[in-house]
């Protein structure tokens, strides 16, 4: 029987006896829960695991693009199409894309994550031809610029990704996990570029139909397809150090699922990986915070941030850009957490 081990974070001031930093970063763990399919968590002391399970929770992340991965990252949402589900149409045109860019960075973006095909839930294919004159003018134009900070290319396409690269993006983003196009990985390991495995179900216009059934344990499911996204990458010649693995929230999941996945996040720190979450603006922030309008929802995504990095969770994928950088200054001031 496999067994997971999900490290539990604190961040006490208090250094308890036998405790580890984890992945390098800013949080704490002295007890580990032992998780297994069909049988009863148990919680075990973290000095008590075997050195090979112990080795990927503790382990520092690489740098990612040059951004260290000691203290809380935040990358900003640019999407330059007409449909997507919270911001569709507003910032299309290279002009107002780079002015939102800027705003971006400007409020606290670390870097900034830019896409050109909506993965909203029912969405169509976005042709690639149209998807490369949506986000290559762009990233041109930041890097005419000046811009220097790093930019994520959010496709699951091996052409857009090589497209964007020769444009100026350094980081590839697979909403697909590589599903997609396996192809992507090739394109990540011939550029050095790090690569982020998103896990999803089927596509954005069937996944919500297939969430009901599509797990025995959402969160041992899903961490198992990611292994496998991760071992995929590498086997194209992509090292772990420069993949970055998310769990994929509101893709293929129904709200229960959803939470199943957030309460319990510090599983993926078995994976030897930096994780992104990206849970901004997406419908349970709307259901459960109570705003049906998703630009009223950046409280409560902010909300469910702080919980994230309190879990050691290295980035954060975000529309409200300046609420969330003063959230987590607060949030690293109060909890102790200045490490980076």
């Amino acid at each position: 029987m496999s067994r997971y081990f999900r490290p539990i974070p604190y961040l006490d001031p208090a250094d308890m006896p036998g405790s580890f930093v984890l992945a390098g970063g800013w949080a704490r763990f002295s007890h580990v829960e032992c998780l297994s399919r069909g049988a009863a968590p148990e919680i075990i002391a973290a000095s008590d695991l075997p050195e090979e399970d112990r080795a990927p929770l503790i382990a520092p992340r690489a740098p990612i693009a040059g951004l260290s991965m000691d203290m809380p990252r935040l990358m900003g949402i640019l999407n330059v199409t007409p449909d997507s589900f919270s911001d569709g149409g507003q910032h299309e045109g290279v002009e107002a894309a780079c002015a939102h860019a800027a705003r971006l960075l400007e409020e606290g973006a670390d870097l900034i994550d830019i896409g050109g095909e909506s993965t909203r839930p029912g969405a169509p294919e976005t042709p690639e031809p149209e998807e490369i004159g949506r986000i290559a003018p762009v990233i041109a134009a930041l890097r005419a610029q000046g811009v220097s900070a790093p930019i994520s290319l959010d496709t699951r396409k091996s052409g857009v990704a090589r497209a964007g690269m020769a444009a100026g993006a350094p980081i590839l983003n697979d909403v697909s996990g590589l599903r997609f196009d396996p192809a992507l990985a090739d394109v990540a390991a011939e550029t050095g570029a790090p690569l982020i495995l998103m896990h999803s179900i089927g596509t954005p216009e069937t996944m919500q139909s297939l969430a009901e059934e599509a797990y025995a344990d959402v969160l041992l499911d899903i961490y198992d397809a990611l292994s496998a996204s991760v071992a995929q990458a590498e086997a194209a010649g992509v090292p772990r150090e420069r993949i970055v693995v998310d769990p994929g929230i509101g893709f293929g999941k129904t709200q229960a699922q959803n939470l199943a996945v957030l309460n319990r996040i510090s599983l993926f720190h078995g994976l030897g990986c930096a994780i992104l979450l990206g849970v901004s603006r997406k419908g349970l922030i709307g259901r459960i915070g109570g705003a049906p309008d998703p630009e009223a929802r950046g409280p409560g995504s902010a909300g469910v941030g702080l919980w994230a990095i309190s879990q050691g969770i290295q980035m954060l994928r975000v529309h409200d850009m300046e609420m969330h950088a003063q959230a987590i200054r607060l949030w690293r001031a109060v909890s102790g957490a200045t490490r980076g």
